[in-house]
């Protein structure tokens, strides 16, 4: 196998994106075969590659294939890998990914259902994250409290919170009665629970939050909570574009790989008849 960049070797091991190993690189928390490693290392899958003192699991390029998946999240699962409270988190049902791990594409705070992704390219995960992408995102949202048209105008010319402007690029009632309404909102930045603070900034209470919406890519109904399912090569594809990402390997599906273990299985048994 061909050598390649650590810092790519490291963001398809599922850690960080690209940048952020050339960061670790720097700090010199990244060794190769125990020696420290500089920005401009190369590396081969076999290599010992650790990240402040801890083993890597390596995938070469020639085997690696960017996947990506959707996950309907419920109310009540925290987006962290473990819970010192010993709460339910995004990846307990997740699928088990071989020399790799899954990265979340953003986060949704305990109390927030609906549409999230998941991907084993640190790359991908941070270009959909970035704020320069400008991804959109759909929400729908339940308000108890009077809401009133100013404030609608007010949403879509931008709220200051504490962090900065927040601007809903569109507000739209989706719903409900008297003190207790639906609307959809979309934006396009990411901020810390940003769609509860612009509510709140006008004294009104969201009691609940629903993503519904990522990009082009829409919730379905199919989808229940707690489950997940794997992107096309077709839909990947509309993420890569989206972010200027070169299109990964076509991936096989079950179907060509069952096959393929058939008939290496075959051809196995007639060289043993032969002999």
């Amino acid at each position: 196998m061909s050598d390649e960049k650590l810092q790519k070797i490291i963001a398809h091991a599922g850690l960080a994106s690209r940048r952020e190993a050339e960061k670790w690189i720097q700090q010199g928390i990244v060794s190769v075969n125990g020696t420290i490693a500089e920005l401009g290392d190369r590396a081969k899958p076999h290599d010992k590659i650790r990240v402040n003192g801890k083993i890597i699991q390596t995938i070469g390029k020639e085997e690696f294939s960017r996947r990506m998946l959707a996950y309907h999240k419920p109310e009540g699962e925290i987006c962290s890998r473990k819970d010192p409270e010993g709460r339910a988190t995004v990846f307990d049902n997740l699928p088990v990914i071989k020399n790799s791990r899954w990265i979340n594409v953003g986060r949704l705070d305990i109390n927030t259902s609906g549409l999230m992704f998941f991907t084993n390219d640190g790359e991908l995960a941070n270009r959909l994250m970035h704020p320069s992408h400008q991804v959109l995102r759909k929400y729908s949202v339940r308000i108890r409290g009077q809401v009133t048209e100013d404030m609608l105008k007010q949403m879509i010319q931008g709220v200051e919170l504490e962090d900065g402007i927040a601007v809903f690029e569109s507000v739209s009632k989706g719903g409900g009665e008297a003190s207790n309404q639906w609307y959809n909102v979309t934006l396009r930045e990411g901020k810390n629970r940003e769609v509860r603070r612009v509510w709140e900034y006008f004294e009104l209470q969201v009691s609940r939050l629903h993503r519904i919406q990522y990009g082009d890519y829409e919730l379905a109904r199919s989808l229940k909570r707690g489950r997940w399912i794997e992107l096309t090569p077709k839909e990947l594809s509309v993420f890569e574009e989206m972010v200027d990402l070169k299109k990964s390997a076509p991936q096989k599906s079950q179907a060509e790989s069952h096959k393929k273990r058939q008939k290496t299985k075959r051809l196995k048994a007639r060289k043993i008849y032969r002999r």
